[in-house]
Formats: C-alpha cells, sequence, structure tokens
C-alpha cells in the first residue's frame, strides 16, 4: 500500500511542508495518500537552488552521472512492486501495465547511464580557404543551465524518466512539476535521487497546483522548459515561456493503416490493434484512435476486432486479468461519452461497447464517424477506436495526414513500397510499419509535428536539447 503521506524534494531534501494534496486510489475514488504541496516561495526558492547548483554540476564528472543513474536503476528493480502498485492505485492503471511502465522507467534510466559517458564533441576543420589557414575548430558539448520539467498524468513513471535520467546525464539541475492527479511515483523517484551524491539543488520535485505553477514556465533563470501534456496547454505554456528553449510533448488522434496485403496475419493485426486502442483505458497520446482497412479485408477484420474488443476485461485495475481500468477522472470520462453521443447523433454507429459508468468507459468501437465530429478531428484520450474502410493506398494515407496532429502512425503491409511511401508522406514523428503507433522504445527519438509538438524524447536526443554546442577555435601559429 501507499504511504499515509509523502514530502516533496527541494534542493535534495525532503520537505514535509504539509499534506494538502489528496491523492486518491482511481479505481475505488476513495482517498489513497496525500502529498505535501508547493507554494509560489517554494517554487523559487528550488529555482535559486538549481542557479546555485550549476558551477557544481559542470564539474560533476561522467563517471560519477553514472553511477547516479546506476544507483537508480539498482533502487528501482528493488522496489519494483511498490512502484508499480503506486501507480496502479494513483493512475487506475491495470497491474500489467503497470509492471511495464516500471520497466520502461528501468530501461530509460540504463540508457542514459550509458549516454552519461558519450556526450562527445568533434574537430570541425576550419581550413576552407587561404584565409583560415593554420586555424582548428573544436566542439563540446556543455550543459545548457537550469531546467524546468512538466510531466502527465498517463506515464508517471516513464515520462518523467524521460526528462530526469537526460537530465542527470547531461549535468544540467532541474525543477519538476509531476502531474498533480499522480505524483506519488515522481516523489519514489526523488527519495531514491537523495541517496546518491547529486550536488545541492541538483534536483527539486514539487507537486503544485497549475494556476500556482507560473514560475515554471516564465522564470528566466530556467533554460529549457520541457513539458508533456495536453496541446491546448503546451501551446500556451510556449507562449508565455519567454527567451528559454522549449520542448513539447503533446497529444495525437494516432491512425493505424492496414494495407490489403494482410489476411494470413489477421489475428495478429486485430490483437495489436486492440491493445493498441484499449491499453491503459486509451489514455495515451500514441493510441490508436483511427483504424482504416483496405476494403477487401474490412469485413473480416471488422467481425474479429469486434469480438476482441468484447472479450476485453474491465474492472479493477488491482487485478492480473484486468485489461480496461478506470479513466482518470469521472469527468474525463463524461467528456469522452460527450463525443461518442456527438457521433452517434451525427450518423455513427457503436459495434462494440460504449457503456459508461463512473470513470470507467467501456472498451468501444464505431464506425461510420464523420470526419467533422470531435470524436474523430481531436483526441479521445479513452478507450475509443474508429473503423474506417478505403481502397487506395495514396488516399488512407491523404486521410491519415488530414489531422492537425502528428505523432507517429502505424502502417501493416507487406509491401516495401507502401512501407517507404508512408515513410515519405505520412505528416507526422515517426512511422511504425507492421504494428501500431503506440509501440515505442526508450531510445528512439520520439515526438510530433503540427499541434503534437516539438522537439524530440528518447534519452540521447533529449540531452542534446539539454546540451548547447560550445566552439573553440585555435591558431597554430601566432
Amino acid at each position: 500500500m501507499l504511504q499515509k503521506t509523502y514530502p516533496y524534494y527541494l534542493a535534495n531534501v525532503a520537505v514535509a511542508a504539509n499534506t494538502d494534496l489528496e491523492v486518491t486510489d482511481k479505481f475505488s475514488g476513495e482517498v489513497a495518500t496525500r502529498v505535501a504541496m508547493a507554494d509560489a516561495t517554494a517554487i523559487d526558492k528550488a529555482i535559486g537552488h538549481a542557479v546555485d547548483a550549476m558551477p557544481a554540476m559542470r564539474v560533476f564528472p561522467p563517471f560519477k552521472r553514472q553511477a547516479v543513474l546506476e544507483h537508480c536503476v539498482k533502487r528501482f528493480r528493488e522496489r519494483y512492486d511498490e512502484l508499480a502498485l503506486a501507480l496502479c492505485i494513483e493512475a487506475g492503471k491495470p497491474i500489467n501495465d503497470s509492471k511495464g511502465e516500471v520497466t520502461r522507467l528501468i530501461d530509460t534510466f540504463k540508457v542514459a547511464a550509458e549516454e552519461s559517458v558519450r556526450i562527445d564533441g568533434e574537430i570541425v576543420n576550419l581550413e576552407i580557404s587561404p584565409r583560415a589557414k593554420g586555424y582548428h575548430g573544436y566542439v563540446k558539448r556543455v550543459p545548457i543551465g537550469p531546467c524546468s520539467f512538466i510531466s502527465p498524468f498517463n506515464f508517471p513513471l516513464n515520462l518523467t524518466a524521460h526528462k530526469v535520467a537526460p537530465a542527470i546525464a547531461a549535468g544540467v539541475p532541474f525543477v519538476l512539476k509531476p502531474a498533480s492527479r499522480t505524483p506519488v511515483g515522481a516523489l519514489i523517484m526523488g527519495e531514491i535521487l537523495a541517496e546518491t551524491d547529486l550536488p545541492k539543488g541538483a534536483f527539486s520535485i514539487l507537486p503544485a497546483h497549475r494556476d500556482g505553477a507560473d514560475l515554471f514556465t516564465t522564470d528566466e533563470r530556467f533554460k529549457l522548459l520541457s513539458f508533456t501534456g495536453s496541446p491546448a496547454v503546451g501551446w500556451e505554456l510556449k507562449k508565455k515561456a519567454g527567451k528559454k528553449k522549449v520542448i513539447l510533448e503533446l497529444g495525437g488522434n494516432a491512425a493505424a493503416i492496414v494495407d490489403g496485403d494482410q489476411g494470413e496475419k489477421l489475428d495478429y493485426v486485430v490483437d495489436r490493434l486492440a491493445f493498441g486502442a484499449f491499453y491503459q483505458s486509451g489514455q495515451s497520446c500514441i493510441g490508436v484512435q483511427r483504424i482504416l482497412v483496405h476494403a477487401k479485408l474490412y469485413d473480416a477484420l471488422r467481425e474479429k476486432l469486434i469480438a476482441r474488443t468484447k472479450s476485453l476485461v474491465m474492472g479493477d485495475p488491482k487485478d492480473e486479468k484486468t485489461f480496461v481500468g478506470p479513466m482518470i477522472s469521472e469527468s474525463e470520462s463524461k467528456r469522452l461519452a460527450g463525443w461518442m453521443e456527438s457521433a452517434v447523433q451525427a450518423g455513427a454507429k457503436i459495434v462494440a461497447g460504449g457503456k459508461v459508468d463512473g470513470a470507467m468507459f467501456e472498451a468501444t468501437l464505431l464506425e461510420g464517424v464523420k470526419r467533422d465530429t470531435d470524436l474523430y478531428r481531436k483526441e479521445a484520450f479513452g478507450p475509443v477506436a474508429i473503423l474506417e474502410r478505403f481502397d487506395d493506398f495514396g488516399a488512407a494515407l491523404a486521410t491519415v495526414n488530414d489531422s492537425d496532429f502528428g505523432l507517429q502512425a502505424g502502417v501493416f503491409t507487406d509491401s516495401l513500397a507502401h512501407a517507404h511511401r508512408a515513410w515519405d508522406e505520412l505528416d507526422v514523428g515517426g512511422v511504425v510499419i507492421n504494428d501500431v503507433p503506440s509501440f515505442r522504445v526508450d531510445n528512439m527519438p520520439y515526438g510530433g509535428v503540427k499541434d503534437s509538438g516539438l522537439g524530440r524524447e528518447g534519452v540521447r536526443y533529449a540531452i542534446e536539447d539539454m546540451t548547447e554546442i560550445r566552439l573553440m577555435v585555435m591558431r597554430e601559429t601566432w
């Protein structure tokens, strides 16, 4: 079970300032624990400590950064079950998915430990003309400065790890605001970081209400803001961020194309589509929302996917048989139910699921959804997927691109030409061939275009954002 209370971490130190934040068990709705909340004064102090920590972090050598990350890996493994249960309770994530996320947390820190000693530079040949004869260029990467991180509720361990682990590897101090609905995993991470010899002020982890956390965005002492969350919030934060670099990992209404050559592999395709659409109650920005199926396969796939969707067990996320748990809140469930009802009124048909009870939203499959409805155009962020057919592969690509979002897309095809055409033409950050867009490995470049964001995560790519190139030019003789 969870502890009765959790402190926040200010300049590496646990502070039991209050118990103002109630964290609920998302399945029962009962208060599971209480967490300390940071006010503007605490946030300001954390930023000051991060600035003060910068000189020590600059000289904190790579092998020590690696040791910190390796310590975290060891402790995460030792506390694996505790982390998984905490995630299951505070996020309502089915226990099997929760265990999978703890595994990804460990993977991300492992990759960061490896990358921490590989932040290399280069020699630049400057002798491109007679005037540069005898001049030599040398480039290295240096920490950008204090960073501000804001992480979301849906992957509170792994998406936090994708900010924290690269920061430690890069040698930048940071102040993190975890999602107020799911702060416990980040605070356990803080407890483990506090066991290391990171310089004082290297990290602060401060739950805070959104309306009281403007300093995470506006304070000019931060040199980078990395935000993961909704597009509406992310783009508004970018407007307020001033001169700092901004990395945004936002939403999507990801599509999967099933090409006409998948007949013998239909069971595999159906299993992957059901997983991509409904795992962790569809609350993933790369969850499968739109499924485009070639006409010659449509009827067969539809029948199998309806059966698969109806077979998914909904219930208590602590039960290992459960595949669909609660959405993060009843208000989010009501919002999605309203979109679904509007789509049905506009002519859509529910072919599987559709029942809603509080935060519990049954895995739901629709067809005939009009492309101008909220359910089609916006990010559903719940266990709802839309089926539609196509006859022409090029037209299917155009349909996928007819979206304000562009995070990832999946294409099931045996045609190498179609795979490369999708890679060339789809306006997304990543194209996954023969799997769902929900697939992610933690060292790959991950991010989107259009309203889906700016920049890329994946440990090495995040390190590049958290460091700057510094040039030295040396004249051979003078």
